[in-house]
């Protein structure tokens, strides 16, 4: 709710600080106080339009605060969070220049205007002739009903088969526009994968035979390095009867030197294991490179098909086992596509039906509701002098294409306000004084449906008067057991009703100056009795006062 408005220098107001409590607030006074400059600073406070009129004449600027009590789930401080901006208290302030410019802050952080109007909607609904948001606005009329109706179960159910469908269809799109895709390059996809089959491309074959190719260029100094060397370690058997001769006379005096000789003969041991080995070796790498010497031709021949192929694709050559893997999966898609496109779009027509289902039960539950509403408000009207007029809500299947998770219903508020005329919006009612009082009758039936905690109305008992003024009165009062209201008014019945009552006051000096003062029990005695007497109260005027303090706290 709405604490403390704090105004400097807003055209006739000089410096006012309002504490404001819950219940029903009343602002009175003569016409032309200044009640509306009070109306206008506040809405400027929550993002209104700002408008270099507003800034008193000859101050440098004109700064409206508005602090607030709220409760930690309040939506507003969800709005705050998005942006990062602190939420331990809500305290808005704007301040505009004599040249029109505006600055917003909010809890002392500087915000657009965009969203402290945002956060101002959800702080304060003003309801008022040319009023635009709220109960004025048709996009809100169906979140509206469903509060009222308590439709949380039929709206999950709708929000979760909704999402359900379009990830459904999305999947559908996706894979069509892929086989689509697929479709259009299948020829080259075709001979992509038949180049790769033919070419059968093997993880790491590239470096293989890059090193294959090398020892074949280099074949004769490798054959000719392997003869030397066979021909060194073979020639007469030398190498070989030198350590053996070694060996032999090491032997032979090995047991009288204890032991002094076993590792020399260990070694010359390995000597003659290794040169075996070495010969072997050496014989073998000769005859690999006689049987590959024919091979050079086709080896060269693979290596630089692979590469061509890796440059054609744009990867490197070891890439290729997988990219072969990737283009037969495409393929094997393609051929197989029409009938996974098939379940897919079976997939999707099914949630869809679910989805049509969901929202033709929460439309069941609308339509159900609507009619509760119609009566509920119906039984409002005539008590506000509106008996002539009839209210319904128009519930409408919107196009698929206006379909979403909150359903497909278009719900509009409509009211006839003569026998046999049309129904229509509700900003087409001509008389704003009869706005004022349908907006007030849809209010106190939806007092509990998602209204923003504090609502401001402006001369809602415009034209009435007798027990006209008192019905609004008592309405006004029984919606105030539920929210903050505050009420301008020139009725001294709807005045009587309200817990805390400021009078507002015009004071020429000097300069003329808005005042704004807090009546105390005496004083709102004779601010009654002067709306109900006009300019000169009466002793009658005082009793008649007097009569409806004590009616309306009985």
């Amino acid at each position: 709710m709405l604490t403390t408005l704090s105004i400097r220098d807003v055209v006739l107001i000089e410096r006012l600080d309002l504490t404001f409590a819950r219940g029903l607030c009343a602002l009175t006074g003569e016409t032309g106080a200044g009640k509306s400059i009070l109306l206008d600073a506040l809405g400027l406070a929550l993002g209104a339009r700002a408008d270099a009129g507003l800034v008193r004449a000859g101050a440098e600027r004109a700064v409206v605060t508005a602090g607030f009590d709220l409760a930690a789930d309040h939506p507003a401080f969800a709005l705050l969070a998005e942006q990062d901006l602190p939420a331990d208290e809500m305290i808005v302030r704007r301040i505009v220049t004599p040249d029109g410019r505006s600055r917003a802050f909010i809890n002392d952080e500087p915000v657009s205007v965009g969203l402290l109007r945002q956060v101002g909607e959800a702080l304060v609904e003003i309801q008022g002739q040319f009023d635009t948001r709220g109960l004025m606005d048709p996009s809100s009329h169906r979140g509206l009903l469903d509060a009222f109706g308590a439709h949380d179960a039929a709206l999950t159910a709708a929000d979760t088969a909704w999402r359900a469908w379009r990830g459904a269809v999305d999947a559908w799109e996706r894979t069509r526009g892929e086989a689509d895709a697929a479709r259009r390059d299948e020829e080259l996809l075709r001979a992509a994968v038949e180049e790769m089959d033919s070419r059968a491309p093997r993880a790491g074959e590239e470096a293989e035979l890059a090193e294959l190719r090398s020892t074949l260029v280099n074949r004769e100094r490798i054959v000719e390095a392997l003869n030397a060397a066979g021909a060194a370690l073979g020639e007469d058997n030398r190498v070989a009867a030198a350590i053996g001769a070694a060996q032999r006379a090491l032997e032979r005096v090995a047991e009288m030197t204890g032991g002094l000789l076993d590792e020399p003969l260990a070694a010359l041991e390995r000597a003659s294991i290794e040169l075996d080995e070495a010969t072997a070796g050496i014989e073998a790498a000769s005859n690999r490179i006689e049987t590959d010497g024919g091979r050079a031709e086709d080896v060269e021949e693979r290596l630089f098909a692979l590469r061509g192929v890796a440059r054609k694709h744009g990867v490197e050559p070891d890439a290729l086992p997988a990219l072969h893997a990737a283009l037969r999966e495409r393929l094997d898609a393609l051929e197989g596509g029409d009938l996974a496109l098939d379940r897919l779009r079976a997939a999707a027509d099914a949630a869809r039906a679910r989805y049509r289902e969901a929202a033709a039960a929460l439309s069941a539950a609308r339509a159900k509701a609507g009619k509760r509403l119609d009566k509920a408000v119906t039984a409002e009207l005539s008590p506000l002098k509106l008996d002539k007029a009839a209210f319904r809500t128009r519930i409408e299947e919107l196009p698929e294409t206006g379909w979403g998770s909150a359903g497909a219903d278009r719900v509009a508020f409509e009211v006839a306000t003569n026998p046999g005329a049309p129904h229509g919006p509700l900003a087409r009612i001509a008389s704003g004084g009869e706005l004022a009082r349908f907006m007030l009758a849809l209010k106190v039936v939806l007092a509990r449906s998602g209204s923003a905690d504090t609502l401001v109305f402006d001369e809602v008992d415009a034209g009435i008067g007798g027990a006209v003024a008192a019905a609004v009165g008592e309405r006004l009062a029984r919606l105030a057991e539920t929210v903050q209201v505050l009420v301008v008014t020139h009725s001294p019945q709807v005045a009587a009703r309200a817990g805390r009552h400021w009078h507002v006051a015009k004071r020429v000096g000097a300069t003329t100056v808005t005042d704004v003062e807090e009546l105390n029990p005496l004083a709102r005695r004779e601010e009654i009795a002067r709306m109900l007497s006009g300019a000169r109260i009466t002793d009658a005027a005082r009793a008649a006062a007097d009569s409806l303090l004590a009616a309306e706290s009985a």
